[in-house]
């Protein structure tokens, strides 16, 4: 075994310009109220890696151009499609219109967990809230479903980026497998 060289990894990677024909996956995220530079800019690069449809940024989350977030995204922000949207309700009937299921990734009274996606779950958008006070119980409402990822230490929550980025590569991973056996 031997690390790759940059320029092997590069060799390996879309280019900017295919990265806007490629066919993206049937999974988007909404970013509700997070109020961290950083962390907005390392979701664009998970978005990236991901190859989700689209990233929405909702509230009083910020959006580019920031530098704060461009330190962190590392370029994410050009091969990411995204938008913005003050009105989350908005945002959630925008994908519904566009049949996707919009789950909330939230600790709830509910239950499920975020590897329990099944076929008809998708297209899916994945609604991630604030860094302390996740999302309001309106939002939840508002959404078809809650997945959560189980907690087995003391904490009960994970960094949203990285709540982001298990939920959205899951999500990835189970809608591969579903092409796969269809």
């Amino acid at each position: 075994m031997k690390k790759l060289l940059h320029s092997q990894i590069l060799a390996e990677r879309l280019t900017v310009e295919q990265v806007q024909k490629v066919q993206r996956s049937p999974i988007s995220l909404m970013v509700h109220n997070v109020r961290s530079l950083y962390n907005v800019g390392s979701i664009f690069r998970t978005c990236d890696a991901a190859l989700v449809s689209e990233l929405t940024l909702c509230g009083y989350t910020p959006y580019p151009p920031r530098k704060e977030i461009e330190k962190t995204a590392l370029g994410a922000v050009e091969t990411v499609p995204w938008s913005y949207e003050k009105d989350i309700f908005k945002a959630i009937t925008k994908y519904k219109e566009q049949h996707y299921k919009v789950f909330a990734l939230e600790i709830t009274d509910k239950k499920r967990s975020y590897d329990s996606l099944n076929p008809d779950d998708f297209p899916l958008c994945i609604i991630a809230g604030n860094e302390i006070t996740g999302l309001d119980d309106n939002i939840l409402n508002s959404c078809d479903d809650a997945i959560e990822i189980p907690m087995l230490g003391v904490k009960h929550s994970l960094n949203v980026s990285v709540a982001v980025g298990i939920a959205l590569f899951e999500a990835l991973r189970k809608f591969k497998t579903f092409q796969n056996n269809y």
